[in-house]
């Protein structure tokens, strides 16, 4: 396996220009100035609304932990189900499983798949040049979340969908999200179904219905709304971090970087320079040290019978992997 390559981008740099300056210019599609408003409003307020955590009486122990583990169950609807399965076709689960693990992604709050996926295959083929939605070469907090609030021409209109999602549109059950709110009202609705547990919950152990709202609404803003602000910034760190800070095992045509901190957070995603040479493959461990608990959980689907023509990285067979 190859040493860490130097980046040639920062080799390239002049020397009057420093690392930490802008690498790229934004995309020519961008329309500067002109808002995405449901993105900046639905992004905004559930960041206003997770300040809620820091009122005491909505805090209890359970929505702290259900919060840490939801981290991961939802989390997962994207990295696994989003993006292994379907932008990258890296295996294939039985339809009614597919679309229970995208049902759990929409409640993360980060779009239908259809466009999703597109944006995505969109990236790898532009990965850190100009076109690029989302380079942090740009700037950091672009690469991490500017780029969501600022209309993109190339990446939000319904030719690119058809071009770079057209195998997602083709399901029913997919485009029918792509018409309409549903998958905001499935996001509304679990929101909905942790406070009424959490309410029945806390009446039945207290005996009184105000102890049901308050375990209740802990279960709401703890399970769901600090869950979906921590998945956010996790998946969008991906986009950022892992093109900045790292090292990488192979010589990429990009700025893709291996960062164990966001690999640990992303349980696998974030060994980004591996993803970014073997984008097919269902796994990103290609040392042993480089665990991919997503690429785990993959196997133990295939294992079951419930994931098929899973794809094993090319470094295997290539005699050079140790995952």
């Amino acid at each position: 396996m190859p040493s860490p390559p130097s980046s040639p981008r920062t080799a390239d740099l002049p020397a009057t220009q420093s690392p930490a300056e802008p690498r790229l210019a934004l995309p020519d599609t961008i329309v500067r100035g002109q808002i995405v408003w449901p993105y900046a409003i639905a992004i905004g307020l559930v960041h206003v609304l997770a300040l809620a955590a820091f009122i005491p009486w909505l805090f209890s122990w359970t929505g702290l932990i259900v919060m840490v583990l939801g981290i991961h169950v939802f989390g997962q609807g994207i990295n696994l189900c989003y993006h292994r399965i379907l932008t990258h076709r890296s295996a294939v689960l039985p339809r009614w499983l597919e679309r229970f693990f995208v049902v759990i992604a929409l409640c993360c709050m980060e779009d239908t798949p259809a466009k999703w996926v597109a944006i995505h295959r969109y990236h790898h083929k532009h990965s850190d040049e100009q076109d690029d939605p989302h380079s942090p070469l740009v700037a950091f907090l672009w690469g991490h979340v500017g780029w969501l609030l600022v209309r993109n021409k190339a990446t939000h209109n319904i030719d690119t969908y058809r071009q770079f999602a057209g195998d997602v549109l083709r399901d029913p059950f997919y485009m029918r999200l792509e018409k309409g709110y549903l998958w905001v009202w499935i996001y509304v609705a679990h929101a909905v179904l942790f406070f009424l547990v959490g309410f029945a919950i806390g009446w039945a152990v207290h005996g009184v219905p105000m102890a049901g709202v308050q375990f209740g609404l802990s279960l709401l803003v703890w399970g769901v709304i600090v869950r979906t602000v921590a998945v956010w910034h996790i998946t969008w760190s991906v986009n950022s971090l892992s093109h900045m800070f790292g090292y990488s095992n192979y010589e990429t045509s990009d700025e893709s970087r291996n960062n164990w901190l966001v690999a640990l957070l992303t349980v696998g995603e974030g060994w980004h320079n591996n993803h970014h040479h073997d984008p097919a493959s269902a796994s990103n461990q290609h040392r042993w040290w480089e665990f991919d608990v997503t690429w785990w959980q993959i196997r133990m689907l295939e294992m079951v019978g419930l994931a098929k023509k899973v794809r094993r990285p090319k470094c295997l067979s290539e005699g050079h992997g140790e995952g």
